[in-house]
């Protein structure tokens, strides 16, 4: 009967199977470095396309009947058709499906009245039912103030946290490298797409570093649990770590897929159907932090780990005495090399020469041997005669 083969959830939780996060450590972390840099970049050359709520202007509401084309009907003739010179970028949204609102650069009093009929006129409604409304900057600079100091305290009670929790002030460390990496990327992807950053989009970069902590403590448990008393061990901290990661690769890639489906649907739907909006600002903070969670969870905070603690000088020693150890296992196995093997298998060879079969190695055929020289053993008459 046939063996049933292992999955590949099974394969990689006992090591059958095996992809080498650890060892490959360099690699990532310019791979990382590499997205990071063009992230900084990116925000530092094209900034961020900051919303009216954070910088300020004038928005009008109108009712109106909201159709497919309703949204670009009202931008291309407030640029146009409104008379009004420098608007800035118009943006407009439909709230439900009899309003829309309308947001510019803030406007002065005289303005505001010109705008309001002419937004009344093409709706065909009176002034009284346009509405609008002037938001200041200094909103937008609160809210970006209040942001600030929730990330701050949010990272430090995380530091706390995994630093009591494991016990081991290491992992704070690697986490929070991990969550500054999934925080610059996220912020990054804004600037090079250009989406509006709003409020909507400050609390999904907030709530996605939750999601990244999540994957970083699921793995940390993990690899805790594996290098329990490392040093009494016959594997090295890498080794154990390694397997760690691998053990908890399908969960996290299972979990990370589970959790950006809804969201991808979410981020799809504000793009591409409403095209503004609360969707689609929340979307894709969401989105994109939750894959660089999972990513910078498998190959940032684990190897880092690792990495600092094989400084330590008790990790040095169990390495070496391990190192140690598989050589002196190789030796005996060059030796079983040339003990014979079973009769008609090969004897297996360290040189390049090709395998010999044990069954025909040493063998003579009887013919050459010729007589068999035994010693001659007298008989019992022949002791006596010889007085024996």
């Amino acid at each position: 009967m046939s063996e049933r083969k292992a999955s590949l959830a099974h394969r990689l939780y006992t090591g059958d199977l095996s992809y080498d996060f650890v060892g490959k450590r360099k690699q990532w972390y310019i791979v990382s470095a590499v997205i990071v840099a063009i992230c900084l970049a990116a925000i530092g050359l094209r900034g961020l396309n900051l919303s009216i709520d954070f910088t300020g202007g004038s928005e009008f509401t109108v009712p109106t009947q909201v159709t497919s084309t309703t949204v670009d009907d009202y931008r291309n003739a407030v640029q146009d058709e409104s008379g009004l010179p420098e608007l800035g970028e118009v943006k407009v949204n439909s709230v439900g499906d009899n309003q829309v609102r309308i947001q510019v650069r803030a406007l002065g009093a005289e303005e505001i009245n010109q705008m309001t009929s002419f937004l009344a006129e093409r709706a065909g409604v009176a002034n009284e039912e346009v509405t609008n409304n002037l938001i200041g900057p200094n909103w937008g600079q609160q809210i970006t103030q209040q942001g600030l100091i929730a990330l701050v305290v949010f990272l430090s009670l995380v530091a706390l946290m995994i630093a009591i929790y494991f016990r081991n002030w290491k992992m704070s460390a690697a986490a929070l490298i991990a969550l500054l990496h999934d925080l610059i990327v996220t912020i990054g992807v804004y600037a090079i797409l250009q989406f509006a950053f709003t409020p909507a989009t400050l609390i999904g970069v907030l709530t996605i570093l939750g999601y990244s902590l999540y994957d970083t403590v699921v793995v940390f448990d993990k690899v805790r649990d594996n290098t329990t008393d490392i040093t009494k061990q016959s594997r090295t901290l890498a080794t154990a770590s390694n397997l760690a990661i691998n053990q908890v690769l399908v969960r996290s890639i299972n979990t990370t897929i589970i959790g950006v489906l809804p969201v991808a649907a979410l981020l799809a739907a504000g793009v591409f159907i409403l095209g503004t909006g609360p969707l689609k600002d929340l979307g894709l903070a969401m989105f994109v932090g939750m894959i660089a969670g999972a990513y910078s969870s498998l190959f940032l905070a684990a190897p880092m780990f690792v990495q600092m603690r094989e400084r330590e000088p008790e990790i040095i020693d169990h390495n070496k005495r391990v190192a140690k150890r598989g050589t002196k296992k190789e030796q005996p196995v060059a030796a079983a090399s040339t003990l014979p093997a079973t009769a008609g298998a090969p004897l297996l060879s360290t040189t390049d020469a090709p395998p010999v079969d044990a069954a025909t190695l040493g063998a003579v055929r009887a013919e050459d041997l010729g007589p068999r020289n035994q010693p001659h053993r007298s008989t019992r008459s022949e002791r006596r005669k010889d007085g024996r």
